[in-house]
C-alpha cells in the first residue's frame, strides 16, 4: 500500500494503524486458529508502534555531540 495520499506522506504513527487494520481484517477473515492467532498478535504489535510513534513524535529532543577531549597535556 502507497503511504502517500496526493503528495501528502503519512506519519509513521498512521502507517503502523493502517497496518493493524489490514492484519485485524486478516484474523476476522481467518479460519484457522493458528493463523487467526498470529494476526491478531500482529495488529496488537503494529498498535504499540502506532503508540510509540505518537509518544516519539511530541518529544522534542535535538542530540548534540559532547565536546571533543583535548588532547594536549600540561
Amino acid at each position: 500500500m502507497d503511504a502517500s495520499v496526493k503528495g501528502v506522506r503519512m506519519s509513521m504513527r498512521d502507517e503502523y494503524r493502517t497496518k493493524a487494520a489490514e492484519y485485524e481484517a486478516r484474523a476476522l477473515s481467518e479460519s484457522d486458529r493458528g493463523a487467526r492467532l498470529h494476526f491478531e498478535s500482529l495488529a496488537r504489535d503494529y498498535l504499540r508502534l502506532a503508540e510509540l510513534a505518537d509518544r516519539n513524535a511530541q518529544i522534542d529532543l535535538i542530540y548534540e555531540r559532547p565536546p571533543r577531549k583535548s588532547n594536549s597535556r600540561r
